[in-house]
């Protein structure tokens, strides 16, 4: 049944019209990576501490849940090499992947619910629950009841970076999204030593590339300053490019391209073998 669901998603986006550029130059994204966890994973009562009480567990937001499935869909080659090229704001490739895409991406959220629920089992999308709900102020920064990023480590997806983004196998150039169901399926296993392995400075303390790309100052080797990015993404960018781009949301994603971790996770310097399961 992993597989099957898996092939579901992996179908929709092949095939959806929503996954393509207007001037049909080609797709917003590449085949999809999926994952499972397992809706009474103790990573989601471990988030109520890492992030806040307020994040909800996959039970608090559907009854009966058994398990979270989570796809990354991961920015094309064209549309990342595009944003390489720039420093200050992002390419229009980019900011349509941005606007465009993640419309797509809740097309596919809807259409896994009615899909497992065509097969006879309850799900949700929990950025469209009743619960969902965003806070600018916690100790953690801008949060919300539900980080698709955090179920997506969860999933074995991928670990987190300097920047906070999640760099997975396809890299950190991507879009998340998650469902959550009443089916049982068998969680993905995570293979990381830890929620930070991916990230060449956590790692190693090498690289920090992304700092440097960032075009107002929100990263640095203490981390990622939430309101400053904001601002950035959701202020300063669309007033200066979405009138051009003829998008409302642009992104960003400078730290995401032109960086090791762009579309793998890097080697880097001191690689070693591959590391062991560790269950968690």
């Amino acid at each position: 049944m992993e597989e099957r669901i898996g092939e579901e998603i992996r179908r929709f986006v092949a095939e959806s019209q929503g996954n393509r550029f207007p001037d049909d130059s080609g797709p917003y994204f590449d085949e999809p990576l999926v994952g499972f966890a397992a809706a009474a994973d103790p990573l989601f009562s471990d988030y109520k501490k890492i992030i806040g009480d307020f994040h909800l567990m996959p039970s608090e937001l559907l009854d009966g849940a058994a398990t979270v499935i989570v796809w990354v869909l991961p920015v094309t080659a064209a549309t990342r090499m595009t944003n390489r090229l720039e420093s200050d704001w992002p390419s229009r490739k980019w900011a349509l992947t941005r606007s465009h895409g993640e419309t797509l991406n809740g097309t596919l959220r809807r259409h896994l619910v009615a899909h497992l629920e065509g097969l006879g089992h309850q799900a949700v999308a929990p950025q469209y629950s009743p619960a969902w709900k965003e806070f600018a102020d916690t100790p953690v920064g801008i949060a919300s009841t539900w980080s698709e990023r955090h179920a997506a480590y969860a999933a074995g997806l991928g670990t987190f970076s300097l920047s906070d983004g999640l760099i997975t196998e396809r890299g950190i150039a991507h879009r998340v999204g998650s469902v959550i169901t009443t089916l049982t399926l068998s969680p993905t296993h995570r293979t990381a030593p830890d929620h930070r392995h991916n990230c060449l400075w956590y790692r190693e303390g090498s690289c920090g590339i992304c700092i440097g790309r960032c075009p107002v100052g929100a990263i640095t080797f203490a981390g990622h300053d939430k309101p400053r990015c904001r601002e950035f993404v959701y202020g300063a960018a669309p007033r200066e490019v979405s009138e051009r781009y003829g998008v409302q949301q642009t992104g960003c994603g400078l730290c995401q391209t032109r960086v090791p971790c762009e579309a793998a996770v890097p080697r880097g310097r001191l690689h070693s073998a591959a590391p062991t399961d560790t269950g968690r």
